[in-house]
């Protein structure tokens, strides 16, 4: 399998995300959810393909793999948990959502491991690994 760099990490959440939400997703989408250019998209799409991360169908329907999914589910949650912790901090959400999006790739298993138990200690009812 390829090595999967930040901005591959960040097209296959994009992937995901836009997968619970739309069921179906094409390069247009993420472009647009993204902000990027089509190519720039189809580029990264190839290489993703190519590297075992996702389906294109006939019909343009971009899916994840297993692989592909068990990435973007792991970068999702950290997203969903970082965002959750800077918000409870006093972080603004927008703020916590964008900085959360530059931890999510860099944070050690073993931190994040200890931040989950202390989120799910200190905030017993807020479903940490609810992907909705």
């Amino acid at each position: 399998m390829a090595k999967l760099y930040e901005s591959g990490e960040n097209y296959l959440e994009t992937i995901l995300m836009l997968h619970l939400r739309e069921n179906y997703v094409r390069a247009v989408d993420i472009a647009h959810e993204m902000d990027v250019s089509k190519p720039s998209v189809s580029r990264a799409m190839g290489i993703l393909r190519d590297g075992g991360f996702i389906n294109i169908g006939d019909d343009g329907n971009i899916s994840l793999t297993e692989s592909g999914s068990e990435v973007a589910e792991r970068i999702y949650e950290r997203h969903r948990v970082l965002t959750q912790w800077l918000i409870d901090i006093g972080v603004n959400p927008e703020t916590a959502a964008e900085d959360a999006c530059k931890m999510e790739h860099d944070i050690s298993v073993e931190s994040f491991t200890k931040l989950k138990e202390h989120l799910r200690k200190s905030h017993p009812n807020v479903m940490l690994d609810d992907p909705a």
